[in-house]
């Protein structure tokens, strides 16, 4: 049982979950690859216009394919945001790769394009755009640059499912993405990712090493006669009864969008006075974006303040958190050669950020408790 009376987040049921989890017992087939795990892959398929979505155990499974699909080695080196979750750099750094952390940008705090064709060296074999609170990165100029330079892009767009940049879906531009379908994300199964491969070449070769480097997926279609060790691989399949979960979720995706927008909305138009009076800085979403309406953040002017604020609403049962630490500081991002001072925009804004509580069954009257005791909180 939780101290808090409003968590932070919290896993509910919007439709079908408990039937079609029963339907999957009841159909025999619990393993990976079963008929709610097709349902799912069809269904993004068809809203993302993605050539092919293959569920996995896990975001970071996701990320990890990506590399063995990249053939990421030792030496390599790979571009991603120090403002990110410790996932997106660890799926790289096992197959050998050093990462180069990138800054974000101020408003967004999305992986700054301006400073990205700086780091750009003969090594780098990948750019890790992170779409972070479901608010696309520039992907025209992060497209150009990599383009010009041939290396390839792959989206973590872990927070931005059903989230647009001028009106494409976000995980549609790059090579391959990834997607999260963790407790804390929009659409959850608990744990569950999916890997978004938007280049045809890449789809044979993923279907092998997400069935642990054999050739099983082309037996069951008939194409061979029997299936064998083909290539690297591992068993990134998730059951088919957390794919009926899924399931459940994404048939009802208008319906959590549409509350996840009003709770954000909500949050926008009462705090936004008491903001611009404390110079607090408010979500920036870009117009050329569509936001996927994930989180609601604000940056305090100091840690001091962030972390008061935390306390402030602890004590009145409310459950906010910070988000991440810079990648380039911590204990592996310094064995790296991360330094201070290397991402001066994220070694700020992770000082100030605080998330609100945030999650499909919020309702207006605990939005209101969040407001009125950060009202409350003057300095």
């Amino acid at each position: 049982m939780s101290d808090y009376q409003i968590v932070f987040n919290k896993a509910c049921l919007v439709g079908n979950e408990q039937e079609y989890m029963s339907q999957a017992v009841a159909n025999g087939h619990i393993s990976g690859d079963g008929a709610f795990t097709k349902k799912c892959s069809a269904l993004l398929e068809q809203e993302l216009g993605v050539p092919k979505v293959l569920l996995t155990t896990s975001c970071t499974h996701a990320l990890e394919m990506m590399t063995l699909l990249l053939d990421i080695r030792p030496g390599d080196e790979v571009i991603i945001p120090s403002f990110t979750f410790v996932s997106t750099v660890n799926a790289f750094v096992l197959r050998g790769a050093r990462p180069i952390f990138a800054d974000v940008r101020p408003d967004t705090l999305n992986l700054d394009e301006s400073k990205l064709e700086a780091l750009i060296t003969p090594r780098t074999k990948a750019i890790v755009p992170v779409h972070y609170a479901g608010v696309g990165c520039e992907m025209d100029a992060i497209m150009e640059i990599a383009n010009r330079h041939g290396v390839p892009v792959v989206e973590d767009n872990a927070h931005g499912l059903f989230g647009r940049y001028k009106g494409k879906h976000l995980g549609a531009f790059s090579v391959m993405a990834a997607q999260s379908f963790h407790e804390t994300k929009n659409f959850s199964c608990g744990e569950g990712g999916a890997l978004l491969i938007n280049d045809p070449e890449y789809i044979e070769r993923a279907e092998i090493i997400r069935e642990k480097g054999t050739n099983r997926s082309r037996f069951f279609r008939g194409q061979v006669d029997k299936y064998t060790w083909v290539d690297i691989g591992s068993s990134y399949l998730p059951s088919d009864i957390l794919a009926a979960f899924l399931y459940a979720q994404l048939e009802n995706r208008q319906k959590i969008q549409a509350h996840r927008q009003k709770v954000w909305n909500f949050y926008y138009e009462n705090l936004k006075a008491w903001c611009a009076a404390h110079e607090v800085q408010l979500p920036y979403v870009p117009e050329h974006c569509d936001q996927a309406y994930h989180m609601f953040y604000m940056l305090l002017p100091t840690l001091e303040l962030r972390q008061g604020l935390i306390a402030h609403l602890r004590q009145r049962g409310i459950l906010s958190v910070f988000h991440y630490l810079p990648l380039h500081l911590s204990e592996m991002g310094v064995l790296f050669g991360g330094k201070p001072g290397d991402c001066p925009v994220t070694e700020r804004v992770s000082d100030q950020l605080i998330r609100l509580p945030f999650h499909n069954a919020l309702t207006e009257s605990d939005q209101r408790r969040v407001v009125e005791a950060i009202l409350e909180y003057e300095f």
